[in-house]
């Protein structure tokens, strides 16, 4: 069993950046794939970054490739995601996921095992 917390959302007008924090207790978050995903009111959860296990491998959705960027510190437990250039449609809860099993990403929310509680992200216009 893994707990993860995620730290760091908050009010940001556009074009500004914020770092969100994924700590993990529990267990050491080298065994899992990490992940970040988001939920807008009345939308579905929908994937935003992953990063292998190692950090040799990252993954982006469409939407914020060349904005975030994801990176883990398995020494730390912790994962992190980058986000500059923010956009008012970045607006969302983001959720961090540890993914136990298989060597690949998933962009699907049911590929993960583990889910934190959340940290809302708002981007004033």
């Amino acid at each position: 069993q893994v707990v993860l917390v995620e730290r760091g959302g908050g009010l940001v007008q556009a074009g500004g950046s914020l770092r969100l924090s994924c700590a993990a207790s529990g267990r050491t978050i080298s065994n899992y794939v990490m992940g970040w995903f988001r939920q807008a009111p009345g939308r579905e959860r929908e994937f935003v970054a992953a990063i292998s296990r190692s950090s040799g491998s990252t993954y982006y959705s469409d939407s914020v490739k060349g904005r975030f960027t994801i990176s883990r510190d398995n020494a730390e437990s912790t994962a992190y995601l980058q986000m500059n250039s923010l956009k008012p449609e970045d607006t969302a809860v983001y959720y961090c996921a540890a993914k136990a099993t298989g060597a690949g990403y998933d962009r699907s929310p049911r590929g993960y095992d583990y889910w934190g509680q959340g940290t809302q992200v708002t981007v004033s216009s």
